[in-house]
């Protein structure tokens, strides 16, 4: 089992590369001039590329 500190710091390169994995997306959608699809309360929404958020936070469910 491992302990508390190992998960802790595990959550956090886990979060870290969610955060980079967004990032390069973000800019893949921008220079290819894309919609991001996402979906919003239940509904598919589309996202222009201008309109994309450089970062973003998790929300927790």
């Amino acid at each position: 089992m491992k302990t508390i500190d190992e998960l802790k710091e595990l959550e956090q390169k886990v979060t870290l590369g969610l955060q980079e994995a967004y990032r390069k997306m973000v800019v893949f959608k921008k220079q290819k001039n894309s919609p991001l699809i996402v979906s919003r309360n239940g509904k598919v929404t589309k996202i222009e590329p201008d309109n994309i958020l450089p970062t973003t936070s998790a929300k927790e469910s």
